[in-house]
């Protein structure tokens, strides 16, 4: 683990000002459900010295801990905004700031309806093998897995071969936006195994209007520039929205050490 420790100037005093990059998690930072490694954090250590960094991932902060952190450092003391489900949860220098229930957004009664469509649907699919949760509730969000998130690594591996020659998730998908469209509902195929499920605006763009309420803080930063780096860029892909917003510059990549050698380069670190 990257020595932490060190302080670093100031939101408002980083040599290079108003910037922040904010990083995709899965397949930017890390390997799927993989420890980040050393060398990446040494890099990002090295960036935050010059701007500001965060992170922005649809898993939850637990999730987030065991890929980003381990047990002695916490996560949220890496970042300097940590964005844990598109930023439904949110940390500001290790300090939560206000958060939003997807639960609360939708109503029980609702909610209730469209998880037992995606439970019988599922019940129902016939694909190699399945393993267990395969709805993950989550604060902003759920993230439907047809194999369940419980999969090894490799039945993830091969999962995603599968999903990818007979479309599973995206025909999964596509039946759950003719079915409950007006539920106001977006779904975004991300990771290996899965999608999500959250109210329309709710994607990762909901991160940047942290961002746009830290200007307005006493003494707070307003990022005129914001560097976004993700793998899944394309339109349905979880990265798409924020990837393409005009407030941000969109930087794909094609896994960490493609985001590594690009931090590197684009930065002069």
């Amino acid at each position: 683990m990257a020595d932490v420790s060190a302080s670093y100037p100031p939101l408002a005093e980083r040599p290079v000002p108003n910037t922040i990059a904010l990083f995709d998690v899965d397949l930017t930072l890390t390997i799927p459900r993989r420890k980040v490694t050393p060398e990446m954090l040494i890099l990002l250590h090295r960036l935050r010295k010059k701007i500001a960094i965060g992170y922005v991932g649809g898993s939850d902060l637990a999730k987030q801990q065991e890929q980003l952190g381990d047990a002695d450092v916490p996560v949220t003391s890496l970042f300097d905004f940590c964005f844990p489900e598109n930023g439904l949860t949110a940390f500001k220098m290790g300090q939560p700031l206000p958060s939003t229930s997807f639960i609360g957004w939708l109503g029980e009664e609702k909610y209730k309806e469209l998880v037992k469509f995606i439970l019988h649907y599922i019940a129902d699919l016939d694909i190699p093998i399945k393993r267990g949760t395969f709805v993950e509730f989550r604060n902003g969000m759920i993230n439907v897995s047809p194999i369940g998130r419980n999969a090894s690594v490799e039945e993830r591996n091969e999962y995603q071969k599968y999903d990818l020659e007979h479309k599973i998730r995206e025909t999964f998908v596509g039946i759950l936006q003719e079915k409950f469209k007006d539920l106001g509902l977006e779904y975004s195929i991300g990771g290996q195994i899965s999608f999500d499920v959250f109210p329309k605006g709710w994607d990762k763009t909901y991160c940047l209007g942290h961002l746009e309420r830290e200007a307005e803080q006493p003494g707070g930063v307003k990022y005129t520039t914001i560097h976004f780096f993700g793998d899944k860029t394309f339109p349905g892909g979880n990265d798409y929205e924020i990837f393409s917003d005009p407030r941000t510059i969109g930087h794909t990549v094609l896994n960490p050490d493609d985001t590594y050698a690009q931090i590197k380069k684009f930065f002069d670190l």
